[in-house]
């Protein structure tokens, strides 16, 4: 007998996914639809494995599975490894007794997503569903990405994304980028302010003229005013011939003034005529010389701070800023780091001629949830290492750099807004010390050194979980 979830009744308060139940106890199968079904799920339940297969065969689209491991007939074993084979996607949840538990861990390695065992509260139940199901809707993104950069990715010149932050950005940019308008670009360190003044030129009536790029806070202030606006043979001791300056390098064209914030006082009002009358003198020139160029600036100091300090003029920071663009940060743009890093591996692998690597759901996990404090330039970095280390054609967790692999995950950090996610201390101890021991393989020596617990310890703790451990690798 197959109970599918009905389709009106009781209103969930949201479509969270949709479950298949496998019980051979009918009325806890209802009474966890009752339950689940009130958070936001759609419920479907049987009571034998010959049941539950045609389910998942004929095309229904389960977000997750939860079986108990002993059913009559066929275990909860052989619902699992036949799920797992025709989608590894799929996660299935054990319920087993405390007298099984290893049977569980069997589960786990047939590609079970976890277990819980009897007695539970459906809190504790509702909990791991949770994370299974967001699990698999990140496997499904990474996926969808991967399609995504492939095909179509959403994009302005080499700039991706799809995040709001960036839509609008490449809403701004599009009605920017075919101007002659000045434009400053902010943002932090890392996050493609030069990338964004490149697709500016890419994407302009000047884009077959030079792409200039000079940085303002590289070069000391004799060099750089030279570099700026060139200079004429015998100017200065060391001026054996005549220079252009970037400014006539990028005529008709753009120049990209990158870290204006850095430019030195007394070439301030040098640059601001040159921007007012659009003519440059070279050092020890007579005469101006007439430009046509675009001047695009970038800058992670605040202006506005510097101009109320004294550091940078007031006449040239709105001479600047006719355009504000504001790149931004890479932890505020959401699953932009997958998309992204797909990218990045595809770019990489064609550079290193190998196959493009993919990212294991565990490592989307530790993407979303790392900060990035270098952004996007910090990311290019970390797989550009994990692209020349590792060996296997799906990149794991332990190939990460370890700022990212050793940052505590935050969803194992209680909701303060969701009662469902606190629970007790002890509680939270014993899931972390199980998840670290099955993460190093039941290495308990391992497990003992990341834990900061000694052996002893830990073997105490784990005989007080009622649990039993394969023996140790030797």
């Amino acid at each position: 007998m197959v109970k599918e979830a009905p389709s009106s009744s009781i209103s969930p308060p949201e479509g969270r996914g949709r479950l298949l139940l496998v019980d051979d106890d009918a009325s806890m199968c209802e009474m966890l639809e009752v339950d689940l079904r009130a958070r936001g799920y759609r419920v479907d339940w049987c009571t034998t494995v010959a049941e539950a297969l045609p389910l998942t065969t004929r095309g229904e689209r389960y977000d997750a599975v939860i079986t108990d491991l002993n059913l009559r007939g066929a275990s909860g074993l052989d619902l699992t490894r036949d799920v797992i084979s025709r989608d590894p996607t799929l996660p299935v949840i054990v319920i087993t007794a405390f007298g099984s538990v290893e049977s569980a861990v069997q589960a786990i390695r047939l590609g079970a997503y976890d277990f819980i065992t009897k007695p539970f509260e459906f809190d504790a139940l509702a909990l791991t569903v949770e994370r299974a199901v967001a699990h698999r809707a990140l496997k499904n993104e990474v996926d969808l990405l991967r399609r995504e950069v492939a095909t179509h990715p959403p994009r302005f010149g080499a700039l991706l994304g799809e995040s709001a932050p960036m839509v609008e950005l490449f809403k701004l940019l599009h009605r920017v980028a075919d101007t002659s308008t000045t434009v400053l670009v902010t943002g932090e360190s890392g996050v493609g302010k030069e990338l964004v003044a490149r697709a500016l030129h890419d994407q302009s009536r000047r884009s077959k003229a030079p792409f200039v790029a000079i940085n303002c806070g590289a070069l000391p202030e004799n060099l750089l005013e030279s570099e700026l606006f060139g200079h004429v043979k015998g100017a200065f001791t060391d001026a054996r011939s005549d220079r252009s300056g970037v400014f006539r390098e990028a005529n008709g064209g753009t120049l990209f003034l990158d870290e204006v914030g850095e430019l030195p006082l007394s070439l301030q009002p040098k640059l601001l005529r040159v921007l007012q009358e659009r003519m440059v003198r070279p050092l020890g020139a007579d005469r101006e010389v007439p430009i046509d160029v675009r001047i695009v600036c970038a800058t992670n100091v605040d202006l506005v701070e510097a101009v109320e300090r004294g550091r940078f003029r007031e006449d040239l920071y709105y001479r600047l800023d006719v355009v504000h663009l504001d790149v931004p940060p890479l932890r505020t743009r959401g699953t932009d780091v997958l998309l992204l890093a797909q990218a990045f591996l595809s770019r990489l692998a064609e550079r290193e001629g190998r196959p493009v690597a993919r990212l294991s759901a565990e490592v989307a996990e530790r993407f979303l949830a790392y900060d990035w404090p270098g952004n996007v330039r910090e990311l290019l970095n970390s797989l550009e290492r994990v692209t020349a280390l590792s060996t296997g054609p799906t990149i794991m967790v332990s190939d990460l750099p370890d700022r990212i692999r050793e940052r505590p995950m935050t969803s194992v950090e209680p909701d303060p807004t969701e009662p469902s996610t606190m629970l007790p201390l002890a509680e939270m101890e014993r899931r972390y010390i199980l998840k670290v021991l099955k993460a190093l393989k039941h290495n308990k020596r391992r497990a003992a050194e990341v834990l900061g617990l000694d052996r002893s310890t830990l073997y105490r703790k784990l005989q007080s979980f009622d649990r039993t451990t394969p023996p140790e690798p030797g």
